[in-house]
């Protein structure tokens, strides 16, 4: 199985480095870099696969970051390339074997495509879970501690920090007063949870990677797609679509990690520098997520107060006391039953004993 592991490894690894047209490699180790600096060769420069392009997460916090503030933190000592996930030319399925390998030093690994096969790490990402930015909080703080636990201990992984994207939304091109009118549509969906969600909705789930959910809604493969609600405004999606459903129906997080060997062979001032300056951009990102989650409604609606995207014009589709009252019961009938079914004891217990405590009164409830 190892052997496997390294030969899918590496066969990616060629692929990756070709479509970048650079090739990966670990940090250089403490010794290499105090040579260079001593002899004015070139300093330290790291290779990170970063978050989704064109997102405002990444153009205006991961990408500067990377290319501007640690250059400058380092008075140009460590500078780094960054490629966003979605035009790197690697699977999401493959980003945990090519961090465990060392292929891949530093990346950003897409929880929402992780739980496909490894679906423990999907709990806070699960459809329902949080109505509010503020339940996906308590349901982070819980979870990191297991997270970081399981992609240290069975990948060999360091977790540096956990982004999260805008609320995912529901964006169709046809009229419709709640979920109830969904039934028949076919629904661009992200996660197996996203997917288990429309299914119970009476729905045709339509499992699409964030690259192609506009050719996939524009060619009619997809008459609604659910996405970031100021994610979907920046690629455009609210000029192929006229309705948007302003409750958050799931939340897309990601893990900005370090394979272990990489992390190691940083010098132990760049590890320390990096350890205090990745948590304030983690920071950044969740508060520049709960802004846009508004304000991507704004935005798409055409009202007043958009000022980081485009103003669009389509309706507004409020959830009704009876589309969140479905919602809770689908989420304890359907999504976490068969998130469940998909895990197994783990998930179980790991819900019991982390996430079902955070839950407000009324979810306890169901």
């Amino acid at each position: 199985m190892q052997r496997q592991r390294t030969a899918l490894g590496v066969r990616t690894a060629l692929v990756f480095a070709a479509s970048l047209s650079l090739q990966l490699a670990c940090a250089a180790d403490p010794p290499t870099l105090r040579a260079t600096q001593q002899s004015g060769a070139p300093p330290l420069k790291l290779r990170v696969l970063g978050g989704l392009a064109n997102v405002h997460q990444y153009t205006r916090h991961e990408k500067p970051f990377w290319t501007e503030v640690l250059p400058a933190r380092t008075k140009g000592r460590v500078t780094a390339d960054i490629v966003p996930f979605d035009q790197a030319g690697i699977r999401g399925t493959e980003t945990l074997r090519l961090m465990e390998a060392g292929v891949l030093p530093f990346g950003t690994l897409l929880i929402g495509i992780v739980a496909s096969t490894n679906p423990e790490l999907g709990a806070a990402d699960l459809a329902a879970l949080a109505p509010d930015i503020g339940t996906l909080r308590r349901a982070a703080t819980a979870l990191r501690p297991h997270i970081v636990q399981s992609l240290r201990e069975r990948y060999g992984i360091e977790v540096l920090a956990i982004y999260i994207y805008p609320a995912q939304m529901l964006f169709c091109k046809d009229r419709f007063s709640g979920l109830d009118d969904l039934a028949g549509r076919r629904i661009r969906t992200s996660t197996p949870s996203q997917s288990d969600l429309v299914d119970a909705l009476g729905a045709t789930p339509v499992k699409t990677g964030f690259a192609e959910l506009m050719p996939s809604v524009k060619s009619g493969n997809a008459d609604c797609a659910i996405t970031g609600s100021m994610s979907g405004n920046t690629i455009g999606l609210h000029e192929v679509t006229t309705h948007i459903f302003s409750m958050p129906l799931a939340w897309g997080s990601s893990v900005f990690a370090a394979s272990g060997a990489a992390w190691r062979a940083l010098p132990q001032d760049v590890r320390a520098l990096l350890s205090a300056e990745l948590p304030r951009l983690e920071a950044d990102i969740w508060a520049e997520s709960e802004r846009e989650t508004l304000e991507g409604v704004t935005c798409n609606t055409g009202g007043n107060g958009c000022s980081n995207g485009r103003k669009g014009t389509m309706v507004e589709v409020k959830p009704s006391a009876r589309d969140i009252k479905r919602l809770q019961h689908l989420f304890h009938s359907v999504v976490l039953p068969q998130w469940f079914k998909r895990c197994g004891d783990e998930c179980v217990s790991l819900w019991t004993q982390t996430l079902k405590p955070i839950l407000s009164p009324e979810d306890k409830a169901q």
